[in-house]
């Protein structure tokens, strides 16, 4: 059994990118972890680099609620969680008229309708007080170009995870996560240049250090996401002409 005083987190998307490297930070903080995402190997392989004991592989699809439904019933018979963090997400750059429609759909769901599902389920498993951390990102602060499906789903993200505050408050702690561009497997798929790109590792730090806060937004690196918070508070006549820069 973990110690009285070790963090029980249950991290959703674990399996590569940010997800993974939070799992190794916090298990270098002494966190019990459950990890979740739906490749059962990577998982399996994640958990032995760890340390079995006392982590546990729970694979999930959150875009099916009868999976998700399932794992939350596993955690609820393992005890209460301290913290759920939601980094799940799919990502297929391009431009609109690019853009597969069953991959867009396969977007939403993942990435929007998933975190739909996280937003009920979570709650069902978490402490008193427990913290509930959803990734967004920068991509949702403004409609920036060959990202319209993605952006479009974290601006919805962002948009679930404010109003979550408000109606968990006082009963969970509802945190949002916005990273910038992070060298993961998805990214590389860009064809452009990534400003202010860093490591996983890096990003696992800025969260990790940000969710043991008491802003309600872990947002970084802040070179980027301070300009991108610029824009999105400027009128359209202002902001429009800029992000058409980036289509040139």
């Amino acid at each position: 059994m973990p110690a009285p005083d070790r963090e029980t987190i249950w991290i959703i998307g674990a399996s590569d990118g940010i997800g993974a490297a939070l799992a190794r930070g916090f298990a270098m903080r002494g966190a019990r972890l459950i990890l979740s995402a739906r490749s059962a190997d990577r998982l399996d392989d994640l958990v032995r680099e760890i340390g079995t004991d006392p982590h546990i592989a729970l694979p999930l699809d959150v875009s099916d609620r009868a999976s998700l439904e399932q794992a939350v019933a596993a955690v609820s018979d393992m005890g209460p969680v301290d913290r759920v963090i939601h980094m799940a997400a799919a990502y297929d750059p391009g431009r609109i008229d690019e853009i597969d429609a069953k991959t867009a759909a396969r977007i939403v769901s993942i990435n929007l309708t998933g975190s739909f599902h996280i937003s009920q389920l979570a709650p069902r498993v978490l402490r008193q007080g427990g913290q509930l951390a959803m990734c967004g990102s920068i991509a949702g602060y403004f409609g920036l170009p060959q990202g319209q499906i993605y952006s479009a789903t974290k601006a919805g993200v962002i948009n679930l995870v404010e109003s979550l505050k408000v109606e968990l408050q006082g009963r969970i702690d509802v945190r949002l996560i916005s990273p910038g561009f992070v060298d993961t497997r998805l990214t590389q798929r860009n064809d452009f240049d990534m400003p202010a790109l860093i490591t996983p590792e890096l990003a696992a730090r800025e969260i990790i250090h940000g969710l043991n806060r008491r802003k309600f937004e872990v947002h970084f690196p802040r070179r980027l996401t301070l300009a991108l918070k610029l824009l999105r508070a400027l009128p359209y006549w202002a902001a429009l002409p800029l992000t058409q820069r980036l289509v040139r």
